[in-house]
């Protein structure tokens, strides 16, 4: 299989074409029925994720790696931790009143967060079971009644596991390899950070999954509509031809509703995911208007705007939908917080305008919470901490348990695998490098992601001093390990414009063995770094002088 990640745009690509990267297996099609010059069919050809069954192989023990890890002592530590106190009861009121539900006063709660995440926790409660604070057990499991903590955790962990699926398949359809897929799928699996979110009740797992799905299903569908542009001129069409002539009929985008389908998934985790609906439009109009101009189109971006305009409103207008399809426990019932809010003040509530009205009104005010959020936490940090780890958010502390001394310490830290972390600001200068030295769409799209995931974060920070955590980082998270990805990738296959000699074939071979190695050397020190500070992210107990050892950063982790 080859190890190749990025290659060198010919010289004639459009600013986002790059020479397509070298495949696992050869993608063979019919005869044409008519000639397509070969750099045009090299450009549209997207890479077959379909024809290589041992990438599923690969995949599938990246994934039981990654749900090892987060599924194996789920229970612990007991108890709600963190904002679980939170989330885990806010699910079970979906899952008994439709509604987010405050028992010990019997009437609703007011929450700042859409319902969907707490809908996928609730899963895990309605199957697992839950137990209150007070130990009491409100609801027996439907498939099998365990540890109380594994109810309202189990969706996470799932969730988290998905993620890891996701990435190894999109990495290996964007980069052509299935080594690079794997190495991408191991990277997250083995995130500190990543796994402490999967392993605890909590929304920001749920919207990682989303919108890093999202973004795949836009990777598939740019390789869907240049698959499609191809096959339409081997069958004769001429996109030099003027009018609907030169341009590609209809054909329903299904990719493209999948991935409005998943943003609107997102939206209605958290509000956060609208940071990335310019960057999802901005990859549609990208990509659609470099298929055109590689085709040869004469009007590239007036064709994009005419063809595209419509799916762009179906984009937004599909995950509308699904936002507000997310509500409808609050619009199914009268018990919701805000749920008639018209009436309760003597105005006119008529149907259905009534309840949007009052709907509307509980945003404007959550928004106005949010804009205030000011209040100080001990584990609050800035933007520009996020990638130095300057300070990563306690989950969880105790001094108590097992550890074959008298002095123990159990903590769950959500704190980056340091290796990998420390790796993103250069992968992201690497990047920038590349991408701009070989015109590689794959370059430009992950740090596109990364910066609508991060850059509006620094907008508030500067803005008003609201109270963020590191956390918010978490959606960012996949693109920043794809950037670190594209540079192993990079290091391991190095480009060649030329055809070589018989000597620089030797000198690239020696390059290719060297680089291989110093990416194999560094996948290995991820691993060992995470299996240090694994008991910091699962909670088990060791001696205090060992969890010591791993404040690596003093006061700023503890």
């Amino acid at each position: 299989m080859t190890l190749a990640a990025t290659s060198v745009a010919s010289p004639d690509a459009g600013p986002e074409e790059a020479k397509a990267p070298e495949r696992d297996t050869p993608t063979s099609i019919a005869a044409p029925a008519k000639a397509v010059p070969d750099v045009i069919r090299r450009r549209l050809l997207p890479f077959d994720a379909r024809r290589d069954p041992w990438s599923w192989a690969v995949t599938g023990l990246i994934v039981a790696i990654a749900a090892v890890v987060r599924f194996v002592g789920l229970s612990h530590p007991p108890g709600k931790i963190f904002d679980e106190t939170y989330y885990a009861k806010d699910a079970y009121g979906l899952l008994t009143k439709g509604v987010e539900w405050n028992y010990k006063d019997n009437v609703a709660s007011y929450v700042v967060h859409p319902p969907l995440g707490k809908w996928l926790i609730a899963i895990g409660e309605w199957m697992f079971g839950y137990q209150d604070a007070d130990g009491n057990v409100r609801a027996a499991g439907h498939l099998w009644t365990a540890a109380p903590e594994l109810g309202w955790r189990f969706s996470a962990a799932v969730a988290g596991t998905i993620s890891v699926l996701v990435m190894v398949r999109i990495a290996r359809r964007m980069f052509g390899s299935t080594t690079l897929g794997a190495a991408a799928g191991l990277l997250l699996a083995l995130d500190g950070f990543h796994l402490v979110l999967s392993r605890t009740a909590i929304l920001d797992i749920f919207l990682l999954l989303f919108i890093l799905a999202a973004f795949g299903a836009l990777v598939a569908d740019r390789d869907a509509r240049r698959r499609r542009w191809l096959t339409a001129m081997e069958n004769g069409l001429d996109p030099t031809r003027l009018g609907r002539a030169g341009r590609l009929g209809f054909a329903f985008p299904w990719w493209r509703l999948a991935a409005a389908v998943l943003f609107g998934c997102s939206v209605s985790v958290k509000w956060s995911a609208l940071f990335f609906l310019p960057a999802f439009l901005i990859l549609i109009l990208w990509w659609e208007y470099g298929t055109r101009r590689t085709v040869g189109a004469r009007h590239p971006i007036r064709d994009t705007f005419l063809d595209e305009f419509g799916w762009i409103v179906m984009f937004i207008g599909v995950a509308l939908v699904v936002y507000l399809a997310s509500w409808s426990g609050w619009f199914l019932t009268d018990d919701g917080f805000y749920r008639h809010w018209l009436a309760d003040n003597n105005r006119p509530e008529p149907p259905v305008i009534g309840a949007l009205h009052n709907l509307l009104h509980y945003h404007q005010e959550a928004l106005k919470f949010h804009e205030g959020l000011d209040t100080k936490h001990t584990y609050q940090s800035w933007p520009w901490q996020w990638l130095l780890l300057g300070r990563p958010v306690a989950f969880y502390w105790s001094n108590t348990g097992t550890c074959g001394t008298d002095s123990c310490a159990s903590e769950v830290l959500l704190l980056g695998t340091p290796v990998l972390w420390w790796s993103f600001l250069p992968a992201l200068a690497a990047l920038v490098w590349l991408g701009i030295a070989r015109r590689d769409w794959r370059a430009g799209a992950i740090l596109l992601m990364v910066f609508f995931g991060l850059i509006p974060w620094f907008y508030f920070a500067i803005d008003n001093g609201r109270t963020m955590f590191s956390f918010y980082t978490a959606p960012a998270l996949p693109f920043m390990i794809l950037a670190v990805v594209y540079a192993l990738g990079a290091i391991m296959s190095p480009a060649t414009r030329a055809l070589p000699s018989a000597d620089s074939v030797r000198r690239l071979a020696d390059r290719r063995l060297v680089g291989g190695v110093v990416a194999g050397a560094y996948l290995v020190l991820v691993v060992l770094c995470f299996g240090y500070f694994y008991k910091v992210f699962v909670g088990d107990a060791m001696p205090y002088a060992d969890w010591a050892a791993r404040m690596w950063l003093g006061s700023r982790w503890i």
